[in-house]
């Protein structure tokens, strides 16, 4: 008996055990369905309910196309208001240009295919590169423009005469969903005003303290590139976030942007000082400048004309090849069409230029694309369902949206999966464009097949072309922003009116990018690369010190002449001038007119150089 009881508690055991992993991998894999939080299932009932509204006004409105409506609500929706107006504001300008830029082609080349589809693969081309100098919505601006343009040129290519009807339909749509979606963010996301202000002051003072931490940590000699990268992270997130707060706050907070800029780039200054092995004075002043911008958040000064500008990482060879793979992918598509005389065709070009924009939105568009496809495959399956089983089956537009409301909510749930947000993307956004529905007409068999041919078709293109044209390899894609950095690291000492804190921010945001970018490098070569390029960082802010010492006109003219001479052969060499610095530092060694700041900034660049790539 004894035996069969202990089985029979082995058996109770596993069977415990069993339906415990079975639980967490429901739970992991199926959590944010059957499980989600208030907050997601808030974000996925609000946007699917603004995207069945811009969808029924569309069709009381009579548009032709009202399914592009609910697209526009997919893509401007965000979990934030302040970040649904800034990419709001930026859509509506990328269309309002876009737009005009599809008139002006169509109207240059009425006759002359060829010519049109190279204008128009340039054209992309440039916006595309140009959006990889620009940060957050901005970038996200001229991709508009971008696609925007194909659409309208394309849309108009049976009928020229029709592209200013065109153009005016497509900004329409554009208004009316993000007017939706900005409606009923109102409605469920209230009091965001203060909600926003305790946010941003919370962040700010809660990064603060952890980089005040960490800079002990690194004065007593203990440095590790992982947890500074980490940090670092965190503070470029912080940055991208200012803008949508202060968006939140509303009027009259101009210049808390301003200072909450100013504090993270304290903060940069404070790490990089306290891995230079800086004086504990110059740490201490970071951080209580860091502060003083803090309190000046919290009770704004009378007449505050406190300004504060950065700019985003320029690597211009990434935007030569981003321009050039959307410029030629351009030109695939349009030679495909023309090759098969597809009657699809013009639906094909429009979808790819739309497809290489929205990918072109992520942080790392080749890693994006596998899991757009997928959503891809998922939206025309179930967009298949519809038109053929559901759309027949109802009568008034009404039913339709409730049913709509499924796979709506379904998806916004997924965008807010980490693991799923690139499925969600196309899933959701094209959804309601395969359905096609409409006050004239339902689709049939033969125009869902086209047209979820031509979005299939061009999303597969799209993936193809990443994989083949310019592929994004990780080792590469250090290789060239380490020798980025090093090229910015000698430009600096000719001057240029970059300040320590605009360099310290830009090479934070170059790094924070690459090491997102390539995740999949291993362990020890990423470890390599953060660690020069914060060595870098550091020598940054010495020799632009040394630059500015060198400029003061109140500088003794032998002292300006030896730190000009150092400037000018670091400029040549970098950081193989290092020895250089040593040399200058001995010969000012018993001058009393050289300020601490200069002797330490020398010594520090003579006891620098950059470990080998």
């Amino acid at each position: 008996m004894s035996g069969l009881g202990g089985r029979a508690a082995d058996l109770a055991v596993s069977g415990s055990t069993f339906g415990s992993e079975l639980r967490d991998y429901l739970s992991e894999r199926w959590g944010w369905l059957f499980a989600p939080s208030a907050k997601d299932l808030g974000f996925a009932v609000r946007t699917s309910a603004a995207a069945i509204l811009s969808l029924l006004i569309a069709m009381w409105m009579e548009l032709d196309s009202p399914q592009w409506a609910p697209l526009t609500v997919w893509v401007v929706a965000t979990a934030s208001r302040g970040e649904s107006l800034s990419k709001a504001r930026w859509r509506f300008v990328g269309t309002i240009i876009g737009g005009g830029m599809g008139v002006v082609l169509i109207a240059a080349f009425p006759q002359q295919a060829g010519l049109f589809f190279i204008a128009l693969a340039v054209w992309i081309g440039l916006c595309c590169g140009w959006a990889t100098f620009l940060d957050g919505y901005r970038r996200y601006g001229f991709l508009v423009i971008s696609f925007t343009s194909a659409i309208v040129a394309t849309g108009a290519i049976s009928q020229p005469d029709d592209v200013f009807n065109v153009a005016m339909a497509r900004g329409t749509y554009i208004m009316l969903g993000t007017v939706c979606e900005a409606g009923l963010a109102v409605l469920f996301l209230p009091n965001v005003q203060q909600q926003a202000r305790v946010r941003l002051l919370g962040k700010l003072k809660q990064i603060t303290a952890k980089v005040a931490a960490h800079a002990d940590v690194l004065r007593a000699g203990r440095f590790d590139p992982e947890t500074e990268g980490r940090l670092l992270t965190e503070l470029v997130d912080a940055n991208t976030r200012i803008e949508f707060d202060v968006l939140e706050m509303g009027s009259g907070t101009r210049r808390s942007a301003d200072h909450a800029r100013a504090v993270l780039a304290r903060l940069l200054a404070v790490l990089a000082r306290a891995q230079g092995e800086g004086t504990d004075i110059d740490v201490d002043r970071d951080l209580q400048a860091a502060r003083n911008h803090i309190q000046a958040i919290i009770a704004p000064p009378s007449h505050d004309r406190f300004t504060f500008r950065t700019r985003s990482p320029r690597h211009i060879l990434e935007a030569v090849l981003n321009g050039l793979r959307a410029a030629t992918g351009i030109m695939g598509a349009w030679l495909l069409w023309e090759v098969t005389a597809w009657p699809s065709g013009p639906a094909f070009v429009s979808f790819v230029a739309l497809v290489y924009g929205l990918l072109a939105t992520r942080e790392s568009p080749a890693l994006a694309s596998p899991g757009f496809y997928r959503g891809a495959v998922w939206c025309a399956g179930v967009a298949g369902i519809y038109a053929f089983f559901v759309v027949p089956a109802v009568a008034a537009p009404e039913y339709l949206a409730l049913l709509l409301m499924i796979p709506m909510v379904i998806g916004g749930l997924a965008a807010r999966a980490p693991k799923l947000v690139n499925h969600a993307f196309s899933f959701n956004m094209f959804l309601p464009v395969l359905i096609g529905p409409s006050n004239l007409m339902r689709y049939d068999e033969v125009s869902f097949l086209n047209g979820a041919s031509a979005f299939l078709g061009a999303v597969i293109f799209t993936r193809v072309t990443f994989g083949v044209v310019f592929p994004f390899r990780a080792d590469s894609h250090l290789r060239r922003t380490s020798a980025w950095v090093e090229q910015q690291l000698r430009l600096i000492a000719r001057g240029g009116g970059q300040t320590v804190h605009q360099w310290l921010a830009i090479n934070a945001a170059s790094m924070v990018r690459a090491v997102r970018s390539c995740q999949g490098v291993p362990r020890d070569v990423m470890l390599t690369y953060m660690g020069r390029h914060l060595n870098a960082m550091v020598m940054g802010m010495w020799v632009i010190e040394l630059r500015n010492a060198a400029a003061l006109e109140t500088m003794p003219v032998p002292i300006r002449r030896r730190l000009q001479v150092f400037l000018r052969a670091w400029f040549r060499k970098g950081d193989g001038a290092a020895h250089l610095a040593q040399t200058v530092a001995r010969s000012l060694r018993n001058d009393r007119d050289v300020e601490p700041d200069i002797r330490i900034a020398l010594q520090r660049l003579a006891g620098k150089m950059l470990p080998p790539a």
